[in-house]
């Protein structure tokens, strides 16, 4: 943990507004679904749209601007899409559902990982992550995931995190896990909605990532503010480009 950040707890306010950010948020996400249009975020710009199947990670704000302040936290909505030619929603899948190789996929963020239940397209998973920015901070986290095929060539996925501590000392005689939503407040929720197309000769690969984190507080954002702010960005890209990367070594 940082030392010379001060202990935070996520406030009642705080949560309420991040959860009624995602109500809004998987709504209109939901409808994109059934509306005539693009399944694909990458597909509503044709620069972008080229750049991802060009072999290139693109990220951005999802409303292209910064995090959305609410009291005492703020809120990052991330979007990234990728292409890896080659390549079936069947392979995706079979590689993103496996959760107790996450571990070797997504290191060094990923130090462990582990399957703790899964029935059909439900899954209960364990991961400890590595959040590396200035500071080192190291987290405990429970997820559901839940996938959903729409047809053949189209699949989505939403994770929510139900369970983030903290780490005291990780991998120490002395390590010490504290309660939910207390300690630097780097990470108090993370929610993933993904998209998987296979079309043209390989498969897409979208994930918004919408996490909630403490504030900046004055006199203190030299230190907290690149965890905080550059680390949603650079876990979206890592991962898509993790996930690209295991999938264009699979022998075909």
């Amino acid at each position: 943990m940082a030392q010379s950040a001060t202990p935070v707890q996520l406030k009642e306010q705080t949560l309420k507004d991040f959860s009624a950010y995602i109500l809004d948020a998987e709504s209109v996400m939901e409808r994109t679904l059934s509306d005539i249009g693009s399944f694909l975020w990458s597909d509503i710009n044709s620069k972008r749209a080229q750049q991802v199947r060009g072999g290139q990670v693109v990220a951005q704000f999802w409303s292209g601007h910064g995090p959305v302040k609410v009291p005492n936290g703020l809120i990052h909505d991330w979007i990234g899409a990728s292409f890896t030619p080659n390549t079936t929603v069947k392979d995706v899948l079979t590689l993103v559902q496996d959760y107790d190789n996450h571990r070797n996929i997504y290191k060094p963020e990923v130090i462990a990982s582990r399957l703790i239940s899964h029935r059909g397209n439900d899954f209960q998973i364990h991961l400890r992550l590595l959040k590396k920015k200035l500071v080192t901070v190291v987290l405990d986290t429970d997820h559901e995931v839940h996938y959903r095929p729409l047809d053949p060539a189209r699949w989505i996925c939403s994770s929510y995190t139900t369970r983030i501590c903290e780490v005291e000392h990780a991998g120490s005689p002395k390590e010490r896990v504290l309660p939910p939503d207390t300690g630097s407040g780097f990470l108090w929720r993370l929610y993933s909605y993904w998209r998987f197309q296979e079309r043209a000769g390989g498969a897409y690969v979208e994930c918004r990532a919408i996490s909630l984190t403490r504030d900046v507080p004055l006199g203190l954002g030299w230190i907290i503010e690149p965890i905080i702010q550059k680390l949603p960005k650079e876990s979206l890209i890592n991962t898509l480009e993790a996930t690209r990367r295991a999938l264009l070594a699979e022998p075909r």
